[in-house]
């Protein structure tokens, strides 16, 4: 019996809780759940039976924490708890299916291979690799296969990139059912930033069963977010809420959603959309049987799957759509034609690509082109290296171009998203190299017009290749909304009919087969002067002729007028919004007035060739007018905000951050200077982007590695001169006994010792005593808590207790997934951190700087 047999055809049941039944059952706060297996194998026996006559479809294994990580200094290993928890739950579904009377004793059922995170981050912010990650996950994997699960299912993640590499390891590792989960935030985010449409672009692209949520709230919040999901997802949703918020009621965690609440809100899930419902923290079997009996009296019919037919890639962040608005693909970071970007790839000089990317990402591009092909270089590597350090400073989805199959895999397999691939052509050999990585890793794919003849001289010839292409596609699985069809720019400077040849077969592409379309859109004018002008003009015939997206110099301000007034003509400039604020207080080099002195505009008089020069590099367009110029300054009032080194550390640019840093030093800014009009206000800027749900976590630690990086430089400058940076305050900080997630505890750290606060770190499963030993020690003010496992919390509260009796004099502030500020307030804390900022805040307050 296979579980993809009942999928989206019956409504089907997870069961709830683990960790609620096994505390009532005497687990402690340093007890690891999964040696239970092996030390009260009834207890576990008794939990899958109890959920089973509740009428639980699938029972999930107590082996949610079976990692090398978490069981690093567990007295069992990994293979063993797997196999055992799998075995008990095949033994409480075989005797209950066999000697029960009850009705659900006669319906389906499947064991799962529970798998959380494994606790740490991935590089660049983490200190594990995507390789290390994905091994990891094979372990588990491989062990739940030779154990016997009939799923796998991955559940509570919080990072996308830590998720991807779950999903490949149990594709490479097995051909079991993929059932995947995360717990978003309040606003809808995973904790690295994801949003959930991004979630789903990623986790569709790789082909898994089941997606949905768990944790973190009651089913009534995640009511708000399924039609989040529901408008984009084309897959079987499951949805498994905690049973409300934890609040402590005499000493213990309790959570505030009864069961008959618990199933009206379930029963409108499965309105919405849920096709496997069930709970996770705080839920008992009593809460899925009270859901299970309700929906079978409601005798509610499943909503049908509906395939959407989004054409989507992703970014770690979000998700941008190919539709009716054009989009903007940058192609600066392409070696082509540029001596400069050549010579940066061949002295591997990262920081110059890195700028290309955020100039690009600021001028408006959409997308980001990666291709760093030269024969003399490691393309592999480089790709590699491309690809990590742009999205560390880049919430932009990559169009990944290359040739290299190697390559190409490598970069697939390593981005953090899914991405656009250019490209595959006509070629039976490109077409059976490319799609099955193309279907492996969930790629959307651009694909060229033509074939082992060349390019064709007629649209009609380029229309026929496209449908080749769709149909060998389909053979691998792969749809047509993941193919973007580029019929293929050749410059008119040859051929006076190319321009309308490709327009002609752009136009035919779109409406014969309904897909969407892409062109590099600059060769139309290559051998021509003012290319620029040449450029904008075609730019603007082909999306009026169906282009979804155009590979351009988004730099070149005379194509970016071209594509802002289209679109407000075409209708996506609600009242010319976009138009009036980009250009109101821009002049225009061909009707601006001469000889006026404007400092910086093209074409006044004695000035000829600047504006020549500017179209045909393609560099310029609209000059800002005098009022408005002033350099490159960032918007902002922080006293550092014109400085590369400030610009440095909000970018995230880690080695740029510590060479200015030197530079500054060298021409005489004392350090002080430094931290106080750069460092301080450039991470203030970055904490108040994140703040505003603006900037995100990955963007927040690489700033804070930059200015760490300059951090480091002015300590070295202190040292060699016999003085020293002042701390702030000292704070010690700790993961809670029992609990063995640091990610939170470590990120907090970073930004503390970022704004100049010294941090004893006593690590995780730390005991309440040795917390206090640390306070009195030291004579310490401030002490942050982390605890990340609902077992664990009374961990934390009893830490408190202790603090309170014996250093009244030191304030306390609390985090972790499973708190929530009415919690902190009743187990004594002084502060409760649902972000790392606040701690660095409440910091503030403590030591008054």
């Amino acid at each position: 019996m296979n579980i993809r047999d009942f999928i989206g055809r019956e409504l089907l049941f997870s069961d709830g809780a683990m960790g609620t039944l096994l505390q009532a059952e005497g687990l402690k706060g340093g007890d690891i759940p999964e040696t239970w297996n092996m030390l009260r194998p009834e207890v576990l026996r008794d939990i899958h039976t109890r959920y089973l006559n509740a009428g639980s479809n699938i029972i999930t294994a107590n082996t949610f924490g079976c990692n090398k990580f978490k069981l690093e200094h567990c007295d069992y290993d990994l293979d063993t708890l797997v196999c055992k928890g799998i075995e008990l739950v095949r033994d409480a579904i075989s005797k209950f299916e066999s000697d029960s009377e009850s009705a659900y004793a006669r319906k389906p059922h499947f064991a799962a291979l529970d798998v959380g995170p494994l606790g740490k981050l991935l590089k660049p912010i983490g200190n594990i690799s995507f390789d290390e990650a994905e091994e990891a996950y094979a372990e588990i994997v491989r062990a739940g296969v030779k154990a016997g699960a009939d799923i796998l299912f991955f559940e509570t993640f919080t990072d996308l990139y830590d998720l991807k590499a779950a999903i490949i390891a149990a594709k490479e590792n097995s051909e079991l059912p993929i059932f995947v989960s995360v717990a978003p935030d309040e606003n809808g985010r995973l904790l690295t930033g994801g949003d959930l449409e991004a979630y789903v672009a990623l986790v569709e692209g790789l082909g898994v069963d089941v997606l949905g949520m768990n944790c973190g709230f009651g089913p009534k919040q995640f009511l708000k977010f399924l039609p989040v999901i529901t408008k984009v997802c084309s897959t079987p949703i499951i949805v498994q809420p905690n049973a409300g918020l934890p609040k402590v009621v005499n000493g213990k965690t309790t959570f505030d959603v009864t069961p008959d609440e618990f199933a009206i809100d379930e029963l409108e899930l499965v309105k919405g959309g849920v096709c496997i419902a069930g709970g996770c923290c705080g839920s008992t079997p009593e809460h899925i049987a009270a859901a299970v009996k309700l929906c079978e009296t409601k005798k509610i019919p499943l909503a049908p799957i509906q395939k959407k037919d989004l054409t989507v890639i992703s970014s770690y962040t979000h998700a941008v759509y190919f539709g009716d608005k054009p989009l903007l693909i940058g192609e600066r970071i392409n070696p082509t034609g540029k001596k400069a970007l050549k010579q940066a790839l061949r002295d591997k000089d990262i920081n110059y690509i890195i700028n290309e990317a955020i100039a690009e990402e600021e001028a408006g591009s959409d997308i980001l082109d990666v291709n760093v092909g030269l024969p003399e270089i490691d393309e592999c590597e480089m790709m590699e290296t491309a690809i990590e350090e742009i999205t560390a400073i880049s919430t932009l989805p990559l169009q990944i171009d290359t040739s290299d199959i190697k390559t190409m895999e490598r970069a697939l397999r390593i981005y953090n998203g899914k991405p656009l691939l250019n490209s595959v052509n006509g070629k039976q050999e490109s077409m059976e190299a490319v799609f099955p990585l193309a279907k492996k890793y969930g790629a959307a794919v651009v694909a060229l017009t033509l074939d082992e003849a060349g390019i064709p001289e007629t649209a009609d010839a380029r229309v026929a290749i496209a449908e080749k292409i769709i149909n060998k596609a389909k053979e691998y699985g792969i749809d047509k909304k993941d193919l973007i069809f580029d019929s293929l720019t050749m410059t008119v400077s040859t051929d006076i009919n190319n321009a309308a040849i490709t327009l002609e077969a752009l136009r035919e592409i779109k409406e014969k087969f309904g897909v969407n379309t892409v062109l590099g859109v600059s060769n139309v004018s290559f051998g021509l002067p003012l290319r620029s002008i040449m450029t904008s003009t075609f730019f603007t015939l082909a999306m009026e002729n169906g282009l979804s997206a155009g590979i351009i110099n988004p730099l070149d301000e005379r194509l970016m007028a071209a594509y802002d007034s289209y679109l407000t003509l075409r209708g996506f400039d609600n009242q010319c919004l976009r138009y009036i604020g980009k250009y109101s207080e821009k002049t225009d080099p061909y009707t601006a007035p001469k000889n006026l002195g404007i400092p910086g505009q093209a074409g006044i008089a004695g000035q000829p060739n600047d504006m020549l020069q500017a179209l045909n590099t393609g560099q310029s367009g609209m000059s800002a007018g005098h009022e408005n110029s002033g350099g490159n300054n960032i918007p902002g009032t922080n006293p550092g905000s014109s400085t590369p080194l400030y610009t440095a550390v909000v970018k995230g640019m880690i080695d740029k951050a510590g060479t200015e840093c030197k530079a500054m030093l060298a021409a005489g800014v004392t350090p002080i200077e430094i931290i106080d009009n750069n460092l301080i206000p450039a991470l203030d800027t970055v904490g108040a982007g994140f703040e505003a749900k603006k900037t995100f976590l990955p963007q927040l630690l690489m700033s804070a590695d930059a200015a760490k990086s300059a951090f480091d430089v002015i300590k070295q400058y202190y040292a060699e001169n016999g003085t020293k940076g002042e701390s702030k305050g000292t704070v010690v900080m700790a993961t809670v006994k029992g609990d063995i997630h640091d990610i939170g505890k470590n990120i907090v750290k970073v930004l503390l010792e970022n704004y100049d606060y010294t941090v004893i770190d006593l690590g995780k499963d730390v005991p309440p005593e040795a917390i206090v030993d640390a306070v009195l020690e030291n004579n310490i003010k401030l002490v942050g808590l982390s605890a990340l496992m609902t077992t664990t919390v009374v961990s934390m509260e009893e830490t408190i207790k202790q603090l309170r009796e014996k250093a009244p004099f030191c304030k306390v502030v609390v985090g972790g997934a499973v708190l929530t500020k009415e919690y902190a307030d009743k187990i004594g804390a002084d502060a409760y951190s649902p972000q790392a900022m606040d701690t660095v805040k409440y910091a503030k307050e403590v030591f008054g700087k």
